[in-house]
């Protein structure tokens, strides 16, 4: 919405500076996008007075003038030709930024001769294109600033556009008073009266408008008259400079008159040439098939339905939306019919959006335009047109009635406080309300017909707030609710989460946050797709079903950015996955998923393509940051998306903490995913939390007694697994063995069988252990998985 500060006076009697009224523009809601402020440009050029002008010793078409500026008689070259004596100039001096050349003027020499600043024309101060000359000043005195000597005398070159950002709930923000009358209601100026006219129609209208029962309900209110006997043509200056100044092109007097009502009062309004409308006016549905040759030179196929203005030969207008070419107004024109109707905003809005048609009007009518100022507009513009175009105008033909949009709501002059903390008189209240044009009758508030956005008593303090200026409120911290150190904010679960995000950043992982829906393929692939998670309105059919797993999203990610030649990935995502529709089926996991290879290439030789280990050391990584105990299980009981042989679920018993390892090839090919692929999945709640919960960590053990390592090698089955020996060793003595590790493998042994090379580490906790006390427990631990795994120690 632009309009200029000039024209916002003519509905707003206000002193108030054009900061002053920005400022409040934004803070009641109104957001400024732009000020255009001609003066700001021109506040250092003043005026002065030729007292001489010579001819330059060197140049023919250069004159050296002696003028009278408000520092003295300065020296001043100049090539304009109407240069002379007596004639009162615009001054730029040396140091003044020129914005029509921009050039930051200096002291020059013109052909040897000094020059102290310049004497501007138009299009060097950017006032016009004029540049023929330098500007003759009729009057003002040497020293006065030209923007003061513009407001005064040329006020139109200096009027401010403002360009404001209006939201879809504020209409009746979209005409020039409608801004008034909020900036009325905050204090900056007083409110000026539409004006009440009513224009006395001289004959009945031959014209006769109808509206179709079909769309009665679309188009309630429908007013017109015939003004026969029109001198069109251009407008005037002071019409056209108007719209200029918002960026419209004016056109005709008929037409600037119409967009000066869509912009002055948001009374949207159309002109029909009547030379060019045979029989009367008829409000239809659109046939199919139909067509309409529109103002904007364009050709619609008109959807079948879409409300239309026609005449027996076919549609003129569609209506609400934009006129027809056919019938449009020309200089020619002599006997217009002057439309204003109502129109349902949702109608609209259809038939411009499938028409893709954006148009005042349809911006207007789509969000709703006062109903009950539909014929207070015609009246008003029948009479602008009578002054400015002549002519001689019908009685006014209806059809249809204004829609009843009468409704009232409790004002509660305490709930401000508790909605919005704003503690505002009583009085002060009703006095805003009545000032936003809402009728008081005791307690109740009558809402305008222009404020299709008050609908209830919450509406109604926001409205007071807005206006009270919601920058008045003052942070107040919250008390409380028992004294001493507060609890903490986060549940031990949201603190795990938190902790497991940053851990798999700080692997390197890239965080994704997909959708909780997928489409039903990839929900049966990895378990899910049942009817208990479809969703039942869906916002597309790629989003039908709640996920079962964080990995078909992760996997989709991936094939994405393959798809765009990425080919290295390291994705993780934290979020809820959904066994059923119940609430009691919803739980929280981390999934990571690697692919490609681990290293960018370098000399060095550390790239490589990724292994279950890196998913496996992953995922330990993260159940180590969560809390997970120590010593697990790694079992093999998969879900069928996971590569039966090379993945693995770490567990505690039968609770399953964790899975790694290589992704099924049938689940990378459905997601379109080139391999090598390997993922870890967190389930985060089943990894069990302390049972005694202190709000200080334990304190650190660290042994002041030597540890000693013991390195043993196996031969066993191929068939055994490092973690049954690990931990065979590991519970040859549970109170002297630290830890034991596998550091090497080898195969190819005799019969197939493999040697596994373990150290086991043995911290003393009271004394240092003798050679018979290792021995002893290195004996324990060779018969422990001899009898776990029925291997040998390597010779």
């Amino acid at each position: 919405m632009k309009f200029t500060l000039s024209w916002l006076k003519e509905h707003l009697d206000t002193t108030a500076t054009l900061a002053e009224i920005t400022e409040a523009l934004t803070d009641l809601g109104l957001e400024v996008e732009e000020v255009r402020d001609p003066a700001a440009k021109l506040k250092a050029f003043t005026l002065a007075r030729v007292l001489q002008a010579e001819q330059h010793p060197d140049a023919d078409r250069l004159r050296v003038c002696r003028v009278l500026t408000d520092e003295g008689e300065k020296q001043i070259v100049c090539g304009a030709p109407n240069a002379r004596e007596g004639i009162t100039v615009v001054l730029a001096k040396p140091g003044d930024y020129v914005p029509g050349i921009d050039v930051t003027l200096g002291v020059g020499k013109i052909r040897g001769v000094e020059s102290h600043g310049m004497m501007a024309s138009e299009r060097e101060l950017e006032l016009s294109d004029e540049h023929n000359g330098i500007i003759e000043l009729p009057s003002g005195e040497v020293g006065q600033r030209f923007v003061d000597w513009l407001s005064e005398n040329a006020p139109e070159k200096v009027d401010p556009m403002i360009h404001i950002k209006i939201t879809p709930n504020r209409p009746d923000a979209l005409g020039v008073h409608g801004i008034a009358r909020d900036l009325a209601a905050r204090g900056l100026g007083v409110l000026k009266p539409v004006k009440d006219v009513t224009v006395e129609g001289r004959f009945a209208s031959p014209i006769t408008v109808t509206i179709d029962p079909a769309i009665a309900g679309k188009a309630p209110y429908f007013a017109g008259r015939l003004i026969r006997g029109v001198r069109n043509g251009a407008s005037p200056d002071w019409l056209q400079q108007r719209l200029r100044a918002i960026g419209l092109r004016p056109i005709n007097t008929l037409v600037d008159i119409t967009n000066l009502f869509t912009y002055d009062l948001n009374r949207p309004l159309h002109a029909f040439d009547m030379a060019k409308v045979s029989g009367n006016l008829h409000v239809r549905p659109a046939a199919a098939g139909e067509e309409i040759l529109a103002l904007d030179g364009k050709t619609y196929a008109l959807p079948e339905g879409a409300m239309v203005i026609a005449d027996v030969n076919g549609p003129e207008s569609i209506a609400g939306i934009m006129g027809g070419e056919h019938s449009g107004c020309d200089d020619a024109t002599t006997e217009v019919f002057l439309e204003s109707a109502y129109w349902d905003p949702i109608a609209i809005a259809t038939t411009g959006r499938a028409l893709k048609i954006n148009s005042d009007a349809r911006y207007r009518f789509e969000r709703g335009v006062d109903p009950a100022f539909t014929r207070p507009g015609l009246e008003l513009a029948t009479q602008m047109i009578l002054d400015l175009c002549g002519g001689e105008p019908s009685e006014v033909v209806e059809a249809g009635a204004v829609p009843d949009t009468e409704r009232a709501y409790r004002l509660d002059t305490a709930r401000t406080a508790s909605l919005v903390g704003l503690d505002i008189p009583a009085d002060e209240q009703r006095a805003t309300l009545t000032a936003l044009g809402f009728r008081m009758d005791g307690d109740m508030a009558h809402v305008p017909s222009w404020r299709p956005d008050v609908l209830g008593e919450a509406d109604l303090v926001e409205e007071i707030a807005r206006i009270a200026s919601l920058t008045k409120l003052q942070g107040q911290p919250l008390p409380r609710p028992r004294p001493g150190v507060p609890k903490p904010v986060l549940t031990p679960l949201q603190v795990r989460e938190k902790a497991a995000r940053r851990q798999a950043a700080a692997l390197g992982y890239n965080e994704c946050v997909t959708y909780s829906f997928i489409d039903r393929a990839s929900a049966e692939l990895f378990g899910g797709g049942a009817d208990a998670v479809r969703v039942e309105n869906p916002i597309s059919s790629e989003m039908t079903h709640l996920r079962p797993d964080l990995l078909p999203g992760l996997l989709a990610a991936a094939a994405r950015n393959q798809a765009r030649g990425f080919s290295d990935l390291a994705l993780f995502e934290l979020g809820p996955v959904f066994a059923g529709g119940e609430p009691g089926e919803q739980a929280t996991q981390i999934s990571g998923l690697l692919v490609g290879n681990t290293a960018p290439r370098d000399p060095f030789g550390s790239r490589r393509k990724v292994d279950l280990y890196d998913a496996k050391a992953d995922a330990e990584a993260v159940l180590a940051t969560i809390g997970a105990p120590v010593k697990v299980q790694v079992n093999r009981k998969l879900d069928p998306w996971w590569h039966p042989g090379r993945a693995g679920n770490i567990a505690l018993g039968p609770n399953v903490l964790a899975t790694f390892g290589e992704l099924h090839p049938r689940i990378l090919r459905a997601m379109d995913v080139k391999g090598p692929a390997v993922a870890f999945t967190v389930k985060i709640a089943n990894v069990p939390f302390p049972k005694v919960k202190t709000a200080t960590r334990p304190a650190l053990v660290i042994s002041e007694l030597q540890a000693v390592e013991r390195d043993f090698a196996f031969v066993v089955d191929p068939q055994v697994e490092a973690l049954t020996l690990v931990n065979a060793a590991a519970g040859a003595d549970k109170a002297l063995i630290d830890s034991v590790t596998v550091f090497d493998q080898f195969t190819g042994l005799e019969g197939g069988r493999k040697s596994i090379a373990i150290t086991a580490r043995l911290q003393p906790r009271d004394k240092t252990l003798t050679d018979a006390e290792i021995e002893a427990v290195s004996q324990k631990i060779i018969d422990k998985v001899q009898k776990a795994t029925g291997g040998t120690l390597r010779a």
